[in-house]
């Protein structure tokens, strides 16, 4: 039997709610079953078959033309009626509509279609057409399926059907859809009832993730809070800001840039402690934890739901197969008879047919089996167009890079001194809000990327086509999102020494970090993006896109109207209203926003406490966003079953692991953690941090400048001789200058020591919360315990009534036997004086005896042993 998704190139089945709040929330002063019901006014609609006619132009009457059956509802008289022969009652109309000679890939449509629909009045389904005459345009059909065909599924499947009428989609919309209800748990259970489990698994993750949020957010609350008190008693945040120090540092930009004081930088430096603390790394570990914890918790959680939800044992469910649709739209993209003129949603990515039809060469037929000959093209495409997003992704990082350098140059150079005082923060927020926006587009752009270069993989399940398209986009989005992230944390001012600064173009030179250092950019780059996501996409994008969707699609619909077809007047019904809703994409989108903020929360939590805050307050307004947009604005998915969220929960953890080495990485080599540590136990005199600052700049003989780079007006006067730089390296006036010196060595040595320790700690403490965390809970254990507890009694109870009933079976044989040879022994028995001592003569066998039963075991018992008590330990043993 065909379903239909096998059919979705050319057929969408859009479930209706059987209650007043269907997807679109209707009148209430209208009674729902008016809009909801066949045309008798008595079943009720419980599916929406929805077709696509499209306009041919042909001679009436043509030998090639194509006819369409329409059917009335009976709501309208066509002039024509039938009666039923069993029960007398009236038939729809038929009406034949002249739709035009169609080409070999719509009659293979129409083919299946035809037998999809056969398949369905067979499974006893009752099925309504349209009462319009439509040669082109969508053509709704209405199912029923009866009380009885959903006992009788019900049965089969083993699942509970509700013997009265719930309002599932009102309490959802008063009790979960609204803003206002954000405090309010998930009713989990009825998101199951009503849009399947995988929507429910959803929906679950979601609040669990949220919910742990709460102690993270608190956490970081306290690690800011922290940083805040000791910023007035941060020893280099005093020294920084003291005026009387007077470093002269280095310029930071070529001819146009003077020399600067690093005391101007007395504010990014007090900004920088508030997130550059002692207590960031013990955060760090903290979410580390968390992050284990997180998916524990989870797992107990989807463990209770699938025992309270009975998905267990339910593995071959989950595998739907894809190979039908995949080998259907292959077989017609790769048909040589397609017409040339065709048009519609097949004819649109003209490119991509003629990329699958180059594939199909040298396989005929698109149901044969394909080779990994065949799935070569697409994998080699698949390879090379991945590879090529990347690279498409870091020139988008490296033309931000050039425009940060060019603006930094040219406000440089203007006369304005309040202009040159904010070129840095100017530069910075300009270019992350550039970036923002780049990842945004982007981010569409890899979406559907990605689904276009799974279709030429062409999986061979629904579920691999699933998990191929998942991996695919979250590394696309994942590189999109984080690049920009990964430069400034790891990249920046690498390599921003005087007398070698690296170049781009020959007269660019790369930037360097700011004087406080590389981590409080990284913290102003990483919350604009986190948050302009999470405002721009996650919210703003998944309220106005649908809507702007929906009302494209209206005018394109009224666009392609005929002009001839006057429509019905009075008001349109409800599965018209649904059909003009937004179709579901799936739960890929919604995942990914997650993910993405995931990555966000635990990969560079380091560098910024307050984002689990953040990610918490977005969740909070997230779920009532999805629940809305689910209940009022998107058409209602299928209900699909689900055990469990699938492959991302390998993602989740493997972004769990990742976080660890980038925090210890972050910590290691952005933060300057490990250098004052370093400072205080091994360098300084009074062992305290008082000189530490001192200490990290190195010195820098001006007349060592290439030409052309000094600066061509000095502020500070023509007396200066060394400018000061951030790096650990020899003096000019040392035997080897400019190379680096024995404090470098030292802290890159406790720096690759703390990433070895921090990892090795972590860890082993996430393998022991993970394994002190059982997976399942106590009370599902105990109550799994007593269900195979009474399982094996009932089994055990089972198999003695049988051994009872073989015992009988057999003790009634032997007696009956016995009876009988005692019957036959006196008939042919002779007189006692005639009995002589010896064995008797063998006598005829006698008449054969009727049995009780057909196969019994007593005829193979019989000829061992005549005892019933050695038949009987026999059998037992056997």
């Amino acid at each position: 039997m065909y379903t239909a998704d096998e059919h979705q190139a050319w057929v969408h089945c859009i479930l209706l709610s059987p209650v007043q709040v269907a997807n679109n929330l209707m009148d209430m002063d209208q009674d729902p079953c008016k809009r909801l019901c066949f045309a008798d006014g008595r079943r009720k609609v419980d599916y929406v078959l929805v077709y696509h006619y499209r306009k041919r132009s042909s001679v009436r009457g043509s030998p090639s033309q194509h006819r369409l059956s329409v059917i009335s509802n009976g709501s309208y008289p066509l002039g024509v009626e039938g009666k039923d022969p069993e029960g007398g009652k009236d038939e729809p109309a038929e009406v034949v509509v002249d739709v035009g000679p169609p080409i070999p890939a719509d009659g293979e449509k129409i083919m299946i279609r035809e037998e999809f629909e056969g398949n369905l009045k067979d499974a006893g389904l009752e099925i309504e057409r349209d009462k319009e005459n439509k040669a082109h345009g969508h053509a709704f059909i209405r199912l029923h399926a009866p009380w009885q065909v959903l006992s009788r599924e019900a049965e089969f499947l083993k699942i509970k059907v509700p013997t009265k009428k719930v309002r599932h989609s009102r309490l959802l919309h008063d009790e979960w859809a609204r803003y206002g209800a954000f405090y309010k748990y998930q009713p989990v259970d009825l998101i199951r009832k009503y849009f399947g489990e995988k929507i429910g698994l959803y929906f679950a993750w979601l609040g669990v993730y949220t919910q742990l949020l709460i102690p993270a957010s608190v956490v970081g609350i306290i690690v800011f809070f922290y940083g805040w008190a000791t910023v007035e008693t941060n020893i280099p945040s005093q020294e920084m800001c003291d005026e009387d120090q007077n470093f002269t540092m280095c310029p930071l930009c070529d001819r146009a840039c003077d020399y600067w004081h690093l005391s101007t930088a007395c504010g990014t430096a007090r900004a920088s402690h508030l997130f550059d603390n002692p207590a960031t790394v013990f955060f760090a570990i903290f979410m580390s934890l968390w992050a284990v914890m997180f998916l524990e918790y989870w797992k107990r959680r989807q463990i209770s739901l699938n025992y309270s939800w009975d998905l267990t044992g339910m593995e071959e469910e989950e595998v739907r197969s894809h190979t039908n649709t995949v080998t259907l739209r292959y077989s017609i993209l790769t048909s040589p008879e397609r017409g040339v003129e065709e048009s519609g949603e097949l004819g649109k990515d003209k490119w991509r047919q003629r990329l699958l039809s180059a594939m199909a060469a040298g396989n005929p037929t698109g149901h044969e089996k394909l080779t990994w000959r065949d799935r070569l093209p697409g994998y080699l495409i698949n390879i090379s167009s991945i590879l090529f997003m990347f690279g498409v992704t870091c020139s988008a990082v490296f033309s931000v890079i050039i425009y940060r350098i060019t603006i930094s140059a040219l406000m440089a150079m203007s006369p304005d001194p309040e202009v040159k005082s904010n070129v840095r923060v100017t530069v910075t927020a300009t270019a992350v809000i550039i970036n923002l926006v780049v990842i945004l587009i982007l981010d569409e752009i890899y979406g559907m990327v990605a689904a276009w270069l799974t279709e030429l993989e062409i999986p061979k399940t629904e579920t691999d086509f699933e998990e191929r398209l998942i991996l695919k986009a979250f590394l696309l989005k994942f590189m999109n999102a984080y690049a920009p992230i990964f430069y400034v944390a790891f990249f920046k001012g690498r390599y921003a020494i005087p007398g070698e600064y690296v170049y781009v173009f020959n007269d660019y030179r790369m930037e360097e970090c700011a004087p406080g250092g590389c981590l409080i950019e990284l913290c102003i780059q990483l919350s604009i993006i986190m948050l302009g996501k999470q405002l721009i996409q996650n919210n703003i994008f998944e309220i106005g896109i649908p809507k702007l969707k929906k009302l494209c699609r209206t005018l394109k619909d009224k666009e392609r109207a005929p002009k001839e077809i006057v429509e019905q007047p009075g008001r349109r019904q409800q599965w018209h209203l649904d059909y003009d809703l937004e179709p579901f994409d799936g739960l890929t989108p919604e995942y990914m926003e997650m993910i993405i903020q995931f990555g966000f929360v635990s990969l560079f939590v380091a560098s910024f406490p307050l984002a689990p805050l953040f990610a918490l307050l977005n969740n909070v307004i997230e779920i009532r966003l999805d629940a809305k947009k689910f209940v009022t604005e998107l058409r209602r998915p299928e209900a699909i079953r689900a055990k469990d969220i699938g492959i991302w929960y390998n993602i989740l953890s493997g972004l769990g692991k990742f976080s660890v080495i980038i925090n210890a990485f972050v910590i290691s080599f952005t933060s300057d953690f490990i250098p004052r540590l370093v400072y205080q136990y091994m360098f300084s005199e009074t062992g305290t941090m008082h000189g530490f600052i001192n200490h990290t700049l190195s010195y820098f003989n001006v007349s060592n400048f290439k030409p052309g780079t000094v600066p061509s007006i000095s502020s500070l006067g023509k007396d200066i001789t060394f400018c000061r730089y951030k790096d650990y390296r020899e003096p000019p006036w040392s035997s080897e200058p400019y190379q680096f010196s024995k404090q470098y060595w030292s802290i890159l040595a406790a720096r690759l020591g703390f990433v070895i320790l921090f990892q090795n700690l972590v860890i082993t403490m996430s393998m022991l919360v993970a394994w002190v965390i059982p997976d399942m809970p106590k009370n599902i254990s105990e109550q799994l315990k007593k269900e195979k507890t009474l399982l094996v009694d009932v089994f055990l109870n089972e198999e003695k009534e049988k051994l009872q009933l073989i015992q009988s079976l057999f003790s009634r044989d032997l007696t009956q036997e016995q009876q009988e040879e005692l019957n036959v022994s006196d008939q042919t028995s002779l007189p006692l004086h005639q009995t002589q001592p010896g064995p008797h003569p063998p006598t005829s066998s006698p008449a054969p005896r009727t049995r009780p039963r057909a196969a019994s075991f007593s005829q193979f018992t019989r000829q061992m042993s005549m005892s019933p008590r050695s038949d009987i330990t026999q059998h037992t043993a056997v």
